[in-house]
Protein backbone atom coordinates (compact mmCIF):
# COMPACT_ATOMS: atom_id res chain seq x y z
CA UNK A 1 0.00 0.00 0.00
CA UNK A 2 1.21 3.56 -1.13
CA UNK A 3 1.82 5.11 2.52
CA UNK A 4 0.56 9.05 2.65
CA UNK A 5 0.99 12.19 4.91
CA UNK A 6 0.12 15.29 5.00
CA UNK A 7 2.32 17.85 3.11
CA UNK A 8 4.28 20.04 4.81
CA UNK A 9 5.28 23.89 3.82
CA UNK A 10 8.97 23.48 4.04
CA UNK A 11 8.25 20.75 1.22
CA UNK A 12 5.76 22.62 -1.29
CA UNK A 13 7.76 26.17 -0.94
CA UNK A 14 10.30 25.54 -2.83
CA UNK A 15 7.42 24.53 -5.71
CA UNK A 16 5.11 27.40 -4.68
CA UNK A 17 7.21 30.64 -7.35
CA UNK A 18 5.03 32.54 -8.89
CA UNK A 19 6.04 34.87 -11.55
CA UNK A 20 5.70 38.18 -11.43
CA UNK A 21 2.80 39.23 -13.54
CA UNK A 22 4.01 41.04 -16.63
CA UNK A 23 1.37 44.69 -17.20
CA UNK A 24 2.72 44.99 -20.79
CA UNK A 25 0.27 43.73 -23.39
CA UNK A 26 2.63 43.48 -25.47
CA UNK A 27 5.60 42.07 -23.89
CA UNK A 28 3.60 39.22 -23.08
CA UNK A 29 2.59 38.38 -26.43
CA UNK A 30 6.11 39.07 -27.25
CA UNK A 31 7.40 36.56 -24.79
CA UNK A 32 4.48 33.92 -25.73
CA UNK A 33 5.94 33.85 -29.10
CA UNK A 34 8.46 31.33 -29.59
CA UNK A 35 8.95 30.99 -33.04
CA UNK A 36 8.70 33.22 -36.25
CA UNK A 37 5.27 31.66 -36.83
CA UNK A 38 3.55 32.79 -33.71
CA UNK A 39 4.89 36.24 -34.45
CA UNK A 40 2.82 35.81 -37.86
CA UNK A 41 -0.06 35.30 -35.50
CA UNK A 42 -0.09 38.06 -33.40
CA UNK A 43 0.71 40.66 -36.61
CA UNK A 44 -2.37 39.16 -38.56
CA UNK A 45 -4.34 39.98 -35.94
CA UNK A 46 -3.21 43.53 -35.11
CA UNK A 47 -2.44 44.58 -38.78
CA UNK A 48 -5.07 45.56 -41.00
CA UNK A 49 -6.06 43.00 -43.94
CA UNK A 50 -4.46 44.94 -46.57
CA UNK A 51 -1.06 45.67 -44.90
CA UNK A 52 -0.51 42.47 -43.32
CA UNK A 53 -1.71 40.54 -47.03
CA UNK A 54 1.15 42.98 -48.58
CA UNK A 55 3.61 41.20 -46.33
CA UNK A 56 2.35 38.12 -46.34
CA UNK A 57 1.21 37.59 -49.62
CA UNK A 58 3.23 36.36 -53.05
CA UNK A 59 2.39 36.42 -56.77
CA UNK A 60 -0.36 34.63 -58.09
CA UNK A 61 -1.14 30.96 -56.45
CA UNK A 62 2.04 31.66 -53.94
CA UNK A 63 2.96 28.76 -55.48
CA UNK A 64 6.89 30.17 -55.38
CA UNK A 65 6.71 31.34 -51.76
CA UNK A 66 5.20 27.80 -50.87
CA UNK A 67 7.70 25.92 -52.66
CA UNK A 68 10.46 27.82 -51.22
CA UNK A 69 9.26 27.13 -47.71
CA UNK A 70 8.70 23.50 -48.11
CA UNK A 71 12.47 23.28 -49.37
CA UNK A 72 13.52 23.91 -46.15
CA UNK A 73 11.26 21.36 -44.38
CA UNK A 74 12.32 18.97 -46.54
CA UNK A 75 16.11 19.06 -44.98
CA UNK A 76 17.81 16.25 -43.59
CA UNK A 77 20.61 17.47 -40.90
CA UNK A 78 23.81 14.78 -40.05
CA UNK A 79 24.46 15.69 -37.06
CA UNK A 80 28.22 15.02 -35.73
CA UNK A 81 28.53 13.86 -31.95
CA UNK A 82 30.83 13.95 -28.68
CA UNK A 83 31.81 17.82 -29.89
CA UNK A 84 32.83 20.05 -27.30
CA UNK A 85 29.59 22.89 -28.45
CA UNK A 86 29.77 24.82 -25.17
CA UNK A 87 30.21 27.88 -26.82
CA UNK A 88 29.31 28.74 -30.31
CA UNK A 89 30.27 31.51 -32.76
CA UNK A 90 27.35 32.76 -35.01
CA UNK A 91 29.41 35.53 -36.46
CA UNK A 92 30.15 35.93 -40.26
CA UNK A 93 32.79 38.27 -42.32
CA UNK A 94 30.13 39.44 -45.43
CA UNK A 95 31.37 41.99 -48.00
CA UNK A 96 34.00 43.40 -45.90
CA UNK A 97 32.53 43.80 -42.86
CA UNK A 98 31.79 41.31 -39.59
CA UNK A 99 28.04 40.32 -39.15
CA UNK A 100 27.19 39.18 -35.61
CA UNK A 101 25.07 36.30 -37.14
CA UNK A 102 24.87 34.87 -40.78
CA UNK A 103 21.77 37.14 -41.34
CA UNK A 104 20.77 40.45 -41.92
CA UNK A 105 17.43 42.25 -42.49
CA UNK A 106 16.54 42.32 -46.06
CA UNK A 107 14.92 45.58 -48.18
CA UNK A 108 11.02 45.93 -47.58
CA UNK A 109 9.25 48.50 -49.23
CA UNK A 110 6.51 50.46 -47.66
CA UNK A 111 7.61 49.61 -44.24
CA UNK A 112 5.46 51.89 -42.47
CA UNK A 113 2.31 50.70 -43.39
CA UNK A 114 3.28 47.83 -41.78
CA UNK A 115 3.71 49.66 -38.38
CA UNK A 116 4.30 53.18 -37.41
CA UNK A 117 7.94 52.35 -36.37
CA UNK A 118 8.82 50.88 -40.04
CA UNK A 119 12.53 51.14 -40.88
CA UNK A 120 13.74 52.95 -37.75
CA UNK A 121 12.90 49.72 -35.89
CA UNK A 122 14.39 47.48 -38.26
CA UNK A 123 17.86 50.19 -38.62
CA UNK A 124 18.11 50.35 -34.60
CA UNK A 125 17.62 46.80 -33.95
CA UNK A 126 20.04 45.78 -36.63
CA UNK A 127 22.32 48.28 -35.50
CA UNK A 128 22.05 46.90 -32.01
CA UNK A 129 22.53 43.05 -32.42
CA UNK A 130 25.67 43.96 -34.91
CA UNK A 131 24.03 42.83 -38.11
CA UNK A 132 23.34 44.60 -41.70
CA UNK A 133 20.49 46.61 -42.39
CA UNK A 134 18.91 46.96 -46.06
CA UNK A 135 16.83 49.98 -46.94
CA UNK A 136 14.71 49.68 -49.86
CA UNK A 137 14.72 52.23 -52.71
CA UNK A 138 10.46 52.06 -51.99
CA UNK A 139 11.14 52.35 -48.50
CA UNK A 140 9.16 55.00 -45.93
CA UNK A 141 12.26 56.11 -44.60
CA UNK A 142 14.82 58.91 -45.66
CA UNK A 143 18.30 57.37 -46.39
CA UNK A 144 19.52 59.82 -43.53
CA UNK A 145 17.29 59.29 -41.26
CA UNK A 146 18.18 55.20 -41.45
CA UNK A 147 21.74 56.13 -40.91
CA UNK A 148 20.77 58.47 -37.69
CA UNK A 149 18.93 55.01 -36.67
CA UNK A 150 21.67 52.55 -37.09
CA UNK A 151 24.86 55.57 -37.07
CA UNK A 152 27.64 53.02 -35.81
CA UNK A 153 25.74 49.91 -37.77
CA UNK A 154 26.07 48.57 -41.35
CA UNK A 155 23.30 50.10 -44.07
CA UNK A 156 22.98 48.52 -47.54
CA UNK A 157 20.70 50.21 -49.89
CA UNK A 158 18.69 48.44 -52.40
CA UNK A 159 18.11 49.61 -55.58
CA UNK A 160 15.51 49.25 -58.38
CA UNK A 161 16.85 51.22 -61.34
CA UNK A 162 13.95 53.35 -62.64
CA UNK A 163 13.05 54.71 -66.16
CA UNK A 164 14.38 58.10 -64.76
CA UNK A 165 18.28 57.00 -64.77
CA UNK A 166 19.18 60.47 -63.04
CA UNK A 167 17.06 60.18 -59.92
CA UNK A 168 17.81 56.90 -59.19
CA UNK A 169 21.16 57.50 -59.23
CA UNK A 170 20.53 60.39 -56.96
CA UNK A 171 19.27 57.98 -54.32
CA UNK A 172 22.60 56.00 -54.75
CA UNK A 173 24.73 59.23 -54.58
CA UNK A 174 22.48 60.02 -51.04
CA UNK A 175 23.11 56.70 -49.99
CA UNK A 176 27.10 56.82 -50.67
CA UNK A 177 27.07 59.86 -48.79
CA UNK A 178 25.42 59.19 -46.00
CA UNK A 179 27.97 55.94 -45.25
CA UNK A 180 25.89 53.27 -46.35
CA UNK A 181 28.58 50.52 -47.53
CA UNK A 182 26.94 47.99 -49.55
CA UNK A 183 24.35 48.77 -52.89
CA UNK A 184 22.08 45.94 -53.68
CA UNK A 185 20.95 46.37 -57.02
CA UNK A 186 17.86 44.11 -58.04
CA UNK A 187 17.12 43.06 -60.94
CA UNK A 188 13.98 40.48 -61.10
CA UNK A 189 11.00 43.11 -61.61
CA UNK A 190 11.13 44.40 -64.99
CA UNK A 191 7.28 44.36 -64.62
CA UNK A 192 5.82 43.34 -61.24
CA UNK A 193 4.18 40.16 -60.63
CA UNK A 194 0.46 39.75 -60.03
CA UNK A 195 0.15 39.91 -56.84
CA UNK A 196 -3.43 39.14 -56.31
CA UNK A 197 -4.03 39.57 -52.52
CA UNK A 198 -3.26 43.32 -52.87
CA UNK A 199 -5.49 43.45 -56.23
CA UNK A 200 -8.39 42.15 -54.56
CA UNK A 201 -7.69 44.84 -51.22
CA UNK A 202 -7.48 47.45 -53.41
CA UNK A 203 -3.95 48.03 -51.94
CA UNK A 204 -3.00 51.52 -52.33
CA UNK A 205 -0.43 54.28 -51.18
CA UNK A 206 -1.74 55.14 -48.48
CA UNK A 207 -4.26 52.90 -47.97
CA UNK A 208 -7.76 54.05 -49.31
CA UNK A 209 -10.39 54.22 -46.74
CA UNK A 210 -13.14 52.49 -47.64
CA UNK A 211 -16.41 50.91 -45.82
CA UNK A 212 -14.69 47.15 -45.77
CA UNK A 213 -11.32 49.30 -44.01
CA UNK A 214 -12.88 50.92 -41.60
CA UNK A 215 -14.53 47.51 -40.84
CA UNK A 216 -11.58 45.95 -40.94
CA UNK A 217 -10.10 48.40 -38.82
CA UNK A 218 -12.69 48.08 -35.42
CA UNK A 219 -10.73 45.32 -34.18
CA UNK A 220 -7.17 47.13 -34.57
CA UNK A 221 -7.64 50.64 -33.57
CA UNK A 222 -3.94 50.68 -32.24
CA UNK A 223 -2.61 50.26 -36.09
CA UNK A 224 -5.01 52.84 -36.61
CA UNK A 225 -4.35 55.30 -34.00
CA UNK A 226 0.19 55.00 -34.51
CA UNK A 227 -0.63 55.57 -38.25
CA UNK A 228 -3.25 58.38 -37.91
CA UNK A 229 -1.12 60.19 -35.28
CA UNK A 230 2.14 59.70 -36.62
CA UNK A 231 4.29 61.83 -39.54
CA UNK A 232 2.69 60.77 -42.74
CA UNK A 233 4.11 58.11 -44.98
CA UNK A 234 6.92 59.14 -47.07
CA UNK A 235 8.62 57.49 -49.85
CA UNK A 236 12.24 57.77 -50.94
CA UNK A 237 10.25 58.01 -54.82
CA UNK A 238 7.09 59.44 -54.80
CA UNK A 239 4.16 60.97 -52.14
CA UNK A 240 1.28 59.59 -52.93
CA UNK A 241 0.20 57.21 -55.45
CA UNK A 242 -3.65 56.45 -56.38
CA UNK A 243 -3.26 53.24 -57.73
CA UNK A 244 -2.16 49.52 -56.60
CA UNK A 245 1.18 48.94 -55.77
CA UNK A 246 1.61 46.64 -58.85
CA UNK A 247 0.58 49.98 -61.02
CA UNK A 248 3.15 52.31 -59.17
CA UNK A 249 5.66 49.14 -60.25
CA UNK A 250 5.05 48.79 -63.55
CA UNK A 251 4.85 53.34 -64.22
CA UNK A 252 8.26 53.40 -62.69
CA UNK A 253 10.55 50.40 -62.91
CA UNK A 254 12.44 50.22 -66.54
CA UNK A 255 12.30 47.10 -68.20
CA UNK A 256 15.10 47.79 -70.53
CA UNK A 257 17.89 47.29 -68.03
CA UNK A 258 20.40 45.33 -69.13
CA UNK A 259 23.88 43.65 -67.76
CA UNK A 260 25.54 46.92 -69.74
CA UNK A 261 23.44 48.62 -67.26
CA UNK A 262 25.08 46.82 -64.29
CA UNK A 263 28.15 47.40 -65.32
CA UNK A 264 27.38 51.49 -65.41
CA UNK A 265 25.95 51.29 -62.26
CA UNK A 266 29.11 49.67 -60.55
CA UNK A 267 31.02 52.13 -62.27
CA UNK A 268 29.24 54.76 -59.98
CA UNK A 269 29.06 53.12 -56.84
CA UNK A 270 32.56 53.53 -54.77
CA UNK A 271 31.16 50.80 -52.05
CA UNK A 272 30.63 47.07 -52.09
CA UNK A 273 27.88 46.07 -54.98
CA UNK A 274 25.70 42.77 -54.94
CA UNK A 275 22.92 41.77 -57.28
CA UNK A 276 19.54 40.78 -56.14
CA UNK A 277 17.38 38.23 -58.15
CA UNK A 278 19.34 35.62 -59.47
CA UNK A 279 17.56 32.49 -60.02
CA UNK A 280 20.04 31.02 -62.77
CA UNK A 281 24.03 29.48 -62.88
CA UNK A 282 24.09 31.21 -65.89
CA UNK A 283 22.89 34.61 -64.86
CA UNK A 284 25.06 33.89 -61.81
CA UNK A 285 28.73 33.35 -63.75
CA UNK A 286 27.31 36.48 -65.77
CA UNK A 287 27.73 38.66 -62.70
CA UNK A 288 30.37 37.06 -61.47
CA UNK A 289 32.41 37.86 -65.10
CA UNK A 290 31.08 41.19 -64.32
CA UNK A 291 33.23 41.54 -61.21
CA UNK A 292 30.19 42.19 -58.63
CA UNK A 293 31.22 41.67 -54.89
CA UNK A 294 28.06 39.54 -54.60
CA UNK A 295 24.60 37.89 -55.66
CA UNK A 296 21.79 37.03 -53.90
CA UNK A 297 19.92 33.57 -54.97
CA UNK A 298 16.44 35.12 -54.61
CA UNK A 299 12.64 35.29 -56.34
CA UNK A 300 11.76 38.02 -54.71
CA UNK A 301 9.98 36.41 -52.05
CA UNK A 302 7.98 34.73 -54.33
CA UNK A 303 6.43 38.16 -55.71
CA UNK A 304 7.36 38.12 -59.18
CA UNK A 305 7.17 35.36 -61.23
CA UNK A 306 4.94 32.37 -59.37
CA UNK A 307 6.46 28.62 -60.25
CA UNK A 308 10.02 30.81 -60.28
CA UNK A 309 13.30 28.23 -58.94
CA UNK A 310 13.76 28.18 -55.69
CA UNK A 311 16.77 29.57 -54.15
CA UNK A 312 17.53 27.08 -51.59
CA UNK A 313 17.73 24.39 -54.62
CA UNK A 314 19.97 26.41 -56.71
CA UNK A 315 22.20 27.51 -53.74
CA UNK A 316 24.60 24.04 -54.37
CA UNK A 317 25.13 24.45 -57.54
CA UNK A 318 25.73 28.17 -57.80
CA UNK A 319 27.82 27.80 -55.03
CA UNK A 320 30.32 25.26 -56.76
CA UNK A 321 30.02 27.21 -60.10
CA UNK A 322 30.67 30.84 -58.68
CA UNK A 323 31.57 30.57 -55.08
CA UNK A 324 34.94 31.38 -54.91
CA UNK A 325 35.14 34.39 -57.13
CA UNK A 326 32.10 36.27 -55.22
CA UNK A 327 30.20 35.79 -51.95
CA UNK A 328 26.39 33.99 -52.46
CA UNK A 329 23.95 34.86 -50.72
CA UNK A 330 20.59 33.58 -50.27
CA UNK A 331 16.81 34.89 -49.17
CA UNK A 332 13.21 33.44 -49.97
CA UNK A 333 11.19 31.61 -47.51
CA UNK A 334 13.11 31.50 -44.47
CA UNK A 335 11.07 31.21 -41.57
CA UNK A 336 13.60 29.43 -38.85
CA UNK A 337 17.37 29.70 -37.69
CA UNK A 338 17.64 26.43 -38.90
CA UNK A 339 16.82 27.47 -42.64
CA UNK A 340 19.56 29.79 -42.27
CA UNK A 341 21.96 27.07 -40.55
CA UNK A 342 21.16 24.80 -43.57
CA UNK A 343 21.79 27.77 -46.10
CA UNK A 344 25.30 28.75 -44.90
CA UNK A 345 26.30 24.53 -45.06
CA UNK A 346 25.05 24.17 -48.63
CA UNK A 347 27.41 27.22 -49.44
CA UNK A 348 25.67 30.59 -48.16
CA UNK A 349 27.69 33.34 -47.42
CA UNK A 350 24.73 34.60 -45.58
CA UNK A 351 21.07 35.27 -45.62
CA UNK A 352 18.61 37.83 -45.81
CA UNK A 353 15.14 37.76 -44.08
CA UNK A 354 12.44 39.97 -44.77
CA UNK A 355 9.11 38.62 -44.10
CA UNK A 356 9.56 37.34 -40.60
CA UNK A 357 11.77 40.65 -40.05
CA UNK A 358 7.73 42.54 -41.16
CA UNK A 359 6.37 39.71 -39.00
CA UNK A 360 8.24 40.88 -35.40
CA UNK A 361 7.29 44.63 -36.44
CA UNK A 362 3.89 44.23 -36.91
CA UNK A 363 3.56 41.83 -33.88
CA UNK A 364 5.36 44.59 -31.50
CA UNK A 365 7.23 47.26 -33.14
CA UNK A 366 11.14 47.52 -32.44
CA UNK A 367 10.66 45.04 -29.08
CA UNK A 368 9.09 42.73 -31.89
CA UNK A 369 11.80 42.80 -34.40
CA UNK A 370 14.09 42.23 -31.00
CA UNK A 371 12.09 39.06 -30.75
CA UNK A 372 12.58 37.67 -33.80
CA UNK A 373 16.19 37.77 -34.12
CA UNK A 374 16.21 36.20 -30.57
CA UNK A 375 13.87 33.78 -31.83
CA UNK A 376 16.28 33.00 -35.00
CA UNK A 377 19.96 33.49 -33.09
CA UNK A 378 18.31 30.50 -30.67
CA UNK A 379 17.78 28.25 -33.24
CA UNK A 380 20.95 28.90 -34.78
CA UNK A 381 23.03 28.27 -31.91
CA UNK A 382 20.72 25.10 -30.62
CA UNK A 383 21.14 23.68 -34.25
CA UNK A 384 24.66 24.39 -34.61
CA UNK A 385 24.79 22.51 -30.98
CA UNK A 386 23.09 19.66 -32.41
CA UNK A 387 24.99 19.26 -35.15
CA UNK A 388 27.98 19.68 -33.32
CA UNK A 389 29.54 22.60 -34.80
CA UNK A 390 30.48 25.83 -32.94
CA UNK A 391 31.34 28.24 -35.36
CA UNK A 392 29.23 28.71 -38.90
CA UNK A 393 32.85 28.38 -40.91
CA UNK A 394 32.67 24.80 -39.89
CA UNK A 395 29.17 24.24 -41.53
CA UNK A 396 29.43 21.93 -44.81
CA UNK A 397 27.24 20.51 -47.14
CA UNK A 398 27.82 17.12 -45.18
CA UNK A 399 25.61 18.14 -42.59
CA UNK A 400 22.72 18.29 -44.60
CA UNK A 401 20.82 16.51 -47.29
CA UNK A 402 18.29 18.20 -49.70
CA UNK A 403 15.22 15.85 -49.76
CA UNK A 404 13.33 16.73 -53.13
CA UNK A 405 9.53 16.24 -53.34
CA UNK A 406 9.73 17.11 -57.18
CA UNK A 407 12.25 15.99 -60.22
CA UNK A 408 12.75 18.43 -63.22
CA UNK A 409 11.86 17.08 -66.43
CA UNK A 410 15.49 16.89 -67.75
CA UNK A 411 15.85 14.20 -64.86
CA UNK A 412 17.85 16.76 -62.21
Amino acid sequence: MMQRQAPKFRDLRPLMKFKRPEISATKRRLAAALTVEDLRVIAKRRTPKAAFDYTDGAAEAETSLARARQAFADIEFHPRVLRDVSAVNTSVEVLGGRSALPFGIAPTGFTRMMHAEGEAAGAAAAGFTGIPFALSTMGTTSIEDVARFNPDGRNWFQLYMWKDRERSMALVDRAAKAGFDTLLVTVDVPVAGARLRDTRNGMTIPPTLTLATVLNAIPRPAWWVNFLTTEPLAFASLDRWSGTVADLLDTMFDPTVTFDDLAWIKDQWPGKLVVKGIQSIEDACRVTELGVDGLILSNHGGRQLDRAPVPFHLLPAVAREVGQSTEVLLDTGIMNGADIVAACALGARFTLIGRAYLYGLMAGGRAGVDRTIAILTGQIERTMRLLGVREIGELNPEHVTQLHRFTRGDGR
